[in-house]
């Protein structure tokens, strides 16, 4: 349990920063989305920028790594969209744009800000490759096909060729997008990006999660994290029960994975959800405080997972 707390105390410290500084009333109520406009817009980008341009496009390409990987996010989305068509026979409104943050909200690791520490601690230095490749591909395309859902959503109302082109000027104008498709051209151009800007990059970059995380503290100011639990713990189980178990049977499957890269794909997909879920909700709206309450419940309960979790994978190795 001890390397898992090493690296998740940091991210309770830092939601309970927010908090307290929004409890008493060092920050406004306008705060919280000043914050995550700065992330969403400036640090994020800048982050994802960074991850793309700096892995090669040949070696960044495990198909059978992130088959398991997203084998297993896909598994988990087919339950969360299932359950909605459900409820839609019932009589029940649906709205895919939440089912998309519902979605997010069971799938999305915090693969940088906790996974990458916790892959170093327990495998070193031999299983950060894949979890770098499983970082940047998680945000930059469950990140895109979120943003792109959504706009679609925000614009069915209209006809097809209006509503595709109002979706793809929306894209275009999308920094996470755009950050994502940058640092991949790079990458491709095989050009060395220049030292000022690695430094510029890395210097945002590692403002976005701590940033991320302020907010969520600031914004649970005046509301309640039980609200709507039962929807919260059904999610928070999906992402650290479903989602790595059907990640382990690809990897130690047909996939036939090595032990440790199949060990770093099992662990990325039992990770709690990511503080970017909270970013996109903000951003457009949509199932905020339920976002709120699954990152710091998943992250909570995965003190006690991944703890599971490590002993089993190192019992199997």
């Amino acid at each position: 349990m001890e390397p898992v707390l090493t690296v998740a105390l940091p991210v309770f410290a830092i939601i309970a920063a927010g908090y307290l500084s929004g409890r008493g009333g060092l920050f406004g109520p306008a705060a919280s989305q000043v914050l995550n406009d700065f992330v969403y817009y400036i640090t994020f980008p800048a982050m994802i920028f960074l991850s793309m341009a700096e892995a090669p496009v040949a070696e960044s390409l495990n198909p059978r790594l992130l088959a398991a990987f997203f084998g297993g996010v896909s598994g988990v989305a087919a339950v969360v969209w299932i359950l909605a068509a459900v409820r839609a026979l019932g009589g029940r409104p649906v709205r895919p744009a939440e089912e998309v943050v519902r979605a997010l909200n069971a799938m999305f690791a915090n693969t940088g800000y906790l996974g990458v520490p916790l892959v170093a601690i327990a495998y070193g230095a031999e299983g950060l490759r894949p979890a770098l490749v499983l970082a940047v591909y998680n945000a930059a395309l469950l990140t895109a096909l979120g943003i792109f859902l959504i706009e679609l959503d925000r614009r069915r109302h209209g006809g097809w060729r209006a509503m595709v082109g109002d979706v793809a000027a929306s894209l275009w104008r999308n920094p996470l997008l755009l950050a994502a498709l940058a640092g991949l051209a790079w990458s491709a151009s095989g050009l060395a990006l220049p030292a000022a800007m690695v430094n510029l990059a890395e210097l945002l970059g590692a403002a976005a999660p701590p940033a991320a995380l302020f907010a969520i503290g600031l914004f649970m100011v005046g509301k309640s994290l039980t609200h709507g639990w039962p929807e919260t713990l059904w999610l928070s189980a999906l992402k650290l029960l479903l989602q790595p178990a059907i990640t382990a049977a690809l990897a130690f499957g047909p996939l036939a994975l090595d032990p440790l890269t199949a060990s770093v794909a099992v662990l990325c997909a039992a990770l709690p959800t990511g503080s970017l879920v909270f970013v996109i909700a903000a951003r457009y709206d949509i199932l905020v405080a339920r976002a709120t309450a699954i990152i710091v419940v998943s992250t909570l309960l995965s003190v006690i997972t991944l703890s599971a979790l490590l002993s089993a994978l190192a019992l199997a190795g």
